[in-house]
C-alpha cells in the first residue's frame, strides 16, 4: 500500500493508553503534531486540534483504555471514525488463534512493520507499562509474541506486594550489586528487564538470523542504549502503525 506523503486531507490518531492518552496528526505519512495528555483533558485537547486543524477528515482510536463518550461524539462529529478493533483491515496476514484477544496496540505495532519492513522477519518490541513482543515473518504472516510487566509495574508490585520495600521510580544510574535496599531493587529491576529483552532477541535470533528489531514505547530511549542488541528505536512507531490502518481502512 502506498499513500502520498503530502495530502489535502489530514488524519488525527487517538491512541488511548493505559496512562496516557496519545493524539497524534498525519499529513498522508508525515507526522505533523503529537499531543499527550490525562484522560480528563482529552475532550479539550481533540477540540483544540480540529480548530488548529480544520483540513481533519478522518480518525482512527485505538482504546487499550477508555475514551470518555464526550469525545467519541465530537470525533464523529468532525470526522470520519474508524475504531480499530480486530476486524479492522490490516496489511498483514493475522495467524493468532484468538484474534479478538489481540490488543489494538499490537495490531498497530505489526501494521507498522508490515509496511515499513516489508518481507523482512521482524521483532517488533513495545516498552510501555506491559512490554509486549510481536514478530510477523518474512511472508508477512503475523505470528504472536509474549506479554511481560513493564519497568513501572515491576516497581510497584515490589512495593505493593511486600510490606516495606518503597515505591520507586527507574534510574539511569544502577549497580550490578545492590548495596541498599534501593540500589538492590533498581539493580533487579533495570538488569532483569535487559537481560529479559536480549534474552528474547536471542532466542529468535537463533530461529531468524536475519532479524530486524524495532523498539518503541515510553521506555524506548532509556533502553535502546543499554541493550547489547542492534536495534531500530522509534517511540512513536505505534502512532504510525495507526494512521497505516487508517489509510487502509478508508473508503
Amino acid at each position: 500500500m502506498y499513500f502520498c506523503r503530502l495530502c489535502n486531507d489530514m488524519n488525527l490518531i487517538v491512541d488511548a493508553g493505559n496512562t496516557l492518552y496519545k493524539l497524534a496528526v498525519f499529513n498522508g505519512n508525515t507526522l505533523v503534531e503529537i499531543q499527550r495528555c490525562e484522560k480528563q483533558q482529552v475532550l479539550q485537547y481533540i477540540k483544540q486540534l480540529s480548530v488548529s486543524y480544520p483540513k481533519i477528515t478522518h480518525c482512527i482510536l485505538s482504546s487499550v483504555g477508555s475514551l470518555p463518550s464526550q469525545a467519541i461524539l465530537v470525533l464523529e462529529e468532525f470526522t470520519h471514525l474508524h475504531v480499530l478493533t480486530h476486524r479492522s483491515k490490516t496489511p498483514f496476514i493475522n495467524t493468532y488463534k484468538t484474534p479478538q484477544t489481540l490488543g489494538p496496540d499490537r495490531i498497530a505495532l505489526v501494521a507498522g512493520a508490515a509496511i515499513q519492513f516489508p518481507k523482512q522477519n521482524v521483532l517488533v518490541i513495545d516498552g510501555g507499562s506491559a512490554i509486549t513482543y510481536d514478530f510477523i515473518s518474512d511472508n508477512n504472516q503475523y505470528k504472536g509474541g509474549s506479554i511481560s510487566p513493564g519497568i513501572a509495574m515491576r516497581y510497584k508490585s515490589l512495593h505493593s506486594f511486600t510490606a516495606k520495600l518503597p515505591l520507586l521510580e527507574k534510574t539511569a544510574v544502577f549497580p550490578m550489586i545492590g548495596n541498599s535496599t534501593k540500589n538492590a531493587m533498581h539493580s533487579g529491576v533495570i538488569q532483569g528487564v535487559l537481560h529479559e529483552i536480549d534474552g528474547v532477541i536471542n532466542q529468535y535470533k537463533d530461529q531468524y538470523t536475519d532479524l530486524t528489531i524495532i523498539l518503541t514505547g515510553g521506555d524506548a530511549h532509556f533502553l535502546r542504549d543499554r541493550l547489547k542488541n542492534d536495534i531500530f528505536a522509534n517511540s512513536n512507531f505505534l502512532l504510525e502503525g495507526l494512521n497505516y490502518i487508517l489509510e487502509f481502512n478508508k473508503d
